[in-house]
């Protein structure tokens, strides 16, 4: 199979079929545009080593295109077994539907390199750029124009109105997140010049997210009382699309004391502080008042969370409602088998004196929180 190169962010999204006047005129531009990518890639010497790791580059068949008005898809179906995307995601307008087409387009387990500027790239890029003290000003200015604008839903419109969504500042998390949520994991990463490259393997076809959760207060599922699952809301505290990196993270850093994967960069800046002060954990009072969690008890868990816990432990938990306040705050675990132990504990206390056991669990909590100052960290 050939390798496609592509060297325009729009390549991949179009609508009508091509005629072969227009094939031949976009195959001139593809000639340049490639010749364009592999100077690039030739002239830097740590990106044509990273790309040698996983692609052949000893093949002449690169294609690329500058034209919007052909179904590329129709032309290359079937055809590459890769594709290498020198232009950066930050400039795709329609970032999920350019990646499904690059997974309808690759074979099961075709690879995609692609490149991102993440919100440290940009950063050191303009810091490294400007003079001291202007280039905090720059930075401060591009940082509320490029990161809080597209995210605020009145300013969002006027934004994307004038750039077209290209330039804005994207995490690594969200990237991530994104190509699990259209069907690739990821293989590897390195950052060059500013510009996190990443290589992703298709696996599966892409699940066509039509709810992303982009608004302040989020709903995610999790297992309740029955095996029933139900949306528990909280303030967001990660990147958007971070809910598609939870088995890769866990594999990738594995947990920390307490329970909590360690060195989880889907975490924003805010939501760490969200997180320390149960901020975060304010609207799940809805569930509370809802019904489908109670004051003292587990906490709702997400599937692969659970997935995690031995038999006897899923069934004992899905036999009440979780809580808001969680035995561990009682018994103040370090691992997970300490923490299946307090939680097995408090179930099997629960199942013989249920008001009793959480009357005791819920001062002992607040002992430890108050007084002892406490965390989950």
């Amino acid at each position: 199979m050939d390798v496609l190169l592509i060297q325009n962010d729009q390549d991949l999204i179009f609508k009508s079929k091509p005629t072969k006047s227009v094939s031949k005129e976009i195959e001139t531009q593809n000639n340049f545009a490639s010749n364009i990518a592999k100077s690039e890639i030739a002239s830097n010497p740590r990106l044509l080593k990273f790309i040698k790791l996983y692609f052949d580059l000893s093949s002449n068949n690169y294609l690329t295109s500058n034209s919007d008005q052909i179904n590329l898809e129709k032309l290359v179906f079937g055809k590459f077994s890769s594709i290498l995307n020198l232009k950066k995601v930050n400039d795709i307008r329609y970032i999920n539907k350019f990646f499904e087409t690059v997974n309808i387009i690759l074979p099961k387990s075709g690879l995609y390199l692609g490149k991102v500027v993440t919100y440290p790239n940009r950063r050191s890029a303009i810091l490294n750029k400007y003079p001291p003290i202007l280039n905090k000003l720059l930075y401060f200015i591009d940082y509320i124009f490029s990161r809080v604008v597209p995210k605020l839903p009145i300013l969002k419109k006027i934004y994307f109105y004038l750039t077209n969504g290209r330039g804005r500042v994207i995490s690594r998390a969200e990237t991530f997140g994104r190509l699990y949520s259209c069907g690739f994991e990821i293989i590897d990463e390195i950052s060059i010049n500013h510009s996190l490259f990443f290589v992703a393997k298709k696996v599966k076809d892409p699940c066509y997210d039509n709810n992303p959760t982009y608004a302040p207060i989020i709903s995610l599922n999790r297992i309740g009382k029955n095996g029933k699952i139900f949306k528990v809301y909280k303030l967001r505290t990660m990147h958007p699309f971070s809910e598609y990196l939870q088995e890769y993270v866990y594999n990738k850093n594995q947990l920390k004391e307490g329970g909590k994967i360690k060195n989880d960069f889907r975490i924003s800046p805010e939501g760490r502080i969200f997180r320390k002060f149960w901020i975060d954990e304010l609207p799940m009072f809805i569930n509370f008042f809802k019904g489908e969690m109670k004051l003292v008890g587990v906490r709702p868990l997400s599937e692969h969370y659970y997935s995690l816990y031995t038999k006897e432990l899923q069934i004992l938990r899905t036999k009440t409602k979780p809580g808001l306040i969680p035995p561990f705050y009682v018994d103040m675990p370090t691992t997970l088998e300490e923490i299946m132990a307090s939680e097995i504990k408090y179930l099997k206390a629960y199942k013989k004196r249920p008001y009793y056991t959480d009357f005791i669990y819920f001062f002992k909590s607040l002992y430890n929180i108050l007084i002892k100052n406490k965390r989950s960290s």
